[in-house]
């Protein structure tokens, strides 16, 4: 082969080629090394503060979403507290009229009841009177019809009165 005849017949041959070789890879390191390498690096620093702030942003986010929550939360237990205390008042304020309404019927139908009781015992006394009256008129005449002896009115009623009363 030509080519690797080459670099063994001029030595000079073979240095010049490794000074360009070297020199090929000086410009590659100080154009990726000295000029690419720091501005991927401040790219990917710049990336990092980036994701880390988002980070930080996101955990106060979430943070601030608890607390709105736990508020909320307190809002809603003071709101139930709140209802339940006026459903338990306004239940209490029904009882308590209601009481009131049942006492003042109650008294009603008890002055009534009392009425209709003096009124059945009036009329119960006047009936007992009007069937005495009845009885030792009846009595007078069927002692008078039975044995012919008349009777007088006033021992008719006490013979009658004796008998019901006891």
């Amino acid at each position: 082969m030509p080519q690797i005849a080459q670099l063994t017949a001029d030595n000079w041959y073979l240095a010049s080629q490794l000074f360009w070789l070297l020199v090929v890879f000086a410009g590659i390191y100080l154009v990726i090394g000295r000029g690419m390498l720091p501005k991927i690096e401040a790219t990917v620093d710049a990336r990092d503060r980036k994701v880390a702030d988002d980070l930080a942003a996101a955990k106060a986010a979430h943070a601030a979403a608890d607390a709105l929550e736990e508020s909320y939360r307190q809002q809603s237990d003071a709101s139930r507290l709140a209802a339940q205390k006026a459903v338990a008042e306004a239940k209490d304020k029904a009882a308590k009229d209601a009481e009131k309404r049942l006492a003042k019927v109650d008294a009603e139908l008890g002055d009534k009841l009392a009425a209709a009781e003096a009124d059945v015992a009036a009329a119960r006394k006047s009936a007992m009177a009007e069937i005495e009256s009845v009885a030792a008129e009846a009595a007078g005449e069927l002692v008078a019809k039975l044995s012919g002896v008349k009777v007088a009115p006033a021992d008719a009623k006490a013979a009658v009165k004796a008998v019901l009363h006891g």
